[in-house]
């Protein structure tokens, strides 16, 4: 299982939400379960709660991403970096061939895109 999380998803994570907080406990706990952080929802998160950023990324089953050049030019394409980055991530990849799924607390905001949808919503 392959998740990423999108800026509402670290946000509720850094607020307690359960649902954001079992999804990082699988991660770390079961070896099929991969959760992903990319830097531009990192950032985003952090500029509303700052902290949140650095706590997402010190938790042992959470893989930040860098933006590296393909995610640079993907994100370019669009308005906001962080759902950018996101869609980008959850994108099929050699290694995850049928892409990922983009947790969100804002479900909404992903109608219409490429992407499989967790709503986090409590």
């Amino acid at each position: 299982m392959h998740i990423v999380l999108d800026e509402t998803a670290v946000a509720a994570a850094g607020q307690g939400n359960v649902l954001a907080s079992r999804l990082i406990h699988r991660a770390h706990a079961e070896p099929d379960w991969f959760l992903y952080a990319p830097a531009c929802v990192l950032v985003e998160a952090d500029r509303n709660r700052p902290g949140t950023a650095e706590h997402i990324a010190a938790l042992p089953g959470v893989t930040v991403l860098d933006l590296d050049l393909p995610a640079a030019l993907a994100v370019a394409r669009h308005e906001t970096w962080a759902a950018a980055h996101a869609q980008h991530a959850a994108q099929p990849t050699p290694d995850r061939p049928d892409g990922a799924i983009v947790a969100t607390t804002a479900p909404k905001q992903w109608k219409g895109r490429p992407v499989r949808v967790l709503d986090l919503t409590p």
